[in-house]
């Protein structure tokens, strides 16, 4: 074999030897899935809607439908499990703060502990609506002549360039 021709082998094989790893990998990805079996389409329904509603708590602001941590998986199975035991929406998201507080669900309640939350982007708006306001120059009457002799001056010289 010459040197080209030996050389086109090892890349087809490596080539070949990667995408058989690859499926056998894939297989073992295909097998970790949750699939979940529902009494009725509107549970299925509410199960979707309460993953997206449910936060991660381990990730940075992911939902539990998303995410592939594996706090995510145990939430969703009891999201799952809730639900088969007949919990409605309310129930499962009671449950589910109780557990892991209020961080949880993307709507917080307003209370001691999340009232910040609330307050904060208003008062940041105010404090920086009045700094601007505050800071913002002032046209005094000596401005306002400058401006007028200026223009004065401006239409003197285009009358003796005419």
């Amino acid at each position: 074999m010459n040197h080209l021709t030996r050389s086109l082998f090892i890349i087809v094989s490596m080539w070949s030897l990667l995408t058989l790893s690859g499926l056998l990998f894939s297989h073992d990805v295909q097998a970790t899935q949750e699939n979940y079996a529902f009494a009725s389409e509107q549970q299925r329904q509410d199960f979707k809607r309460l993953t997206k509603e449910l936060r991660c708590p381990m990730c940075q602001n992911q939902n539990i439908a998303d995410s592939d941590a594996m706090i995510a998986h145990d939430m969703r199975r009891k999201v799952y499990q809730l639900l088969s035991q007949g919990n409605d929406h309310d129930q499962v998201i009671d449950f589910m703060k109780q557990r892991y507080g209020d961080f949880v669900y993307y709507q917080p309640p307003v209370n001691n502990s999340t009232i910040w939350l609330w307050i904060l982007p208003f008062s940041v708006l105010l404090i920086g609506g009045w700094i601007l306001f505050k800071r913002r120059p002032e046209i005094s009457h000596t401005d306002e002549q400058v401006e007028a002799d200026l223009l004065a001056k401006a239409d003197e010289m285009l009358e003796k360039d005419k």
